[in-house]
């Protein structure tokens, strides 16, 4: 799900449960292949997966200090618990997964 400034706090900080929230952009070879893991991510596990263009909303990016793309955040019951940066498979997105709990 595509969401911006004005969706984040609805789609992100008020929702429960685990969020994943990815800032990439259509350039971006390392978020292109991201993109696949997540698909397989959504598909087998209870995650909703935000997605945030930064060249469509530098706003967001800078508020979250995104420097460099991919860069991923995961939010429980709307706090900020963990992220990532760069590509990372999906048995390591697995991986944080379990740790945090679904």
């Amino acid at each position: 799900m595509e969401i911006n400034k004005n969706s984040f706090e609805k789609e992100v900080i008020n929702e429960k449960g685990l969020v994943l929230v990815d800032f990439y952009a259509d350039w971006c070879a390392p978020c292109m292949m991201l993109k696949q893991s997540l698909q397989e991510i959504e598909k087998s596990h209870k995650i909703k997966i935000c997605k945030i263009n930064v060249d469509n909303e530098p706003e967001l990016a800078v508020k979250f200090g995104v420097s460099s793309i991919p860069h991923v955040i995961f939010y429980k019951d709307g706090k900020k618990y963990d992220g990532f940066l760069g590509y990372h498979t999906t048995e390591e997105i697995e991986k944080i997964i379990k740790k945090i709990g679904e």
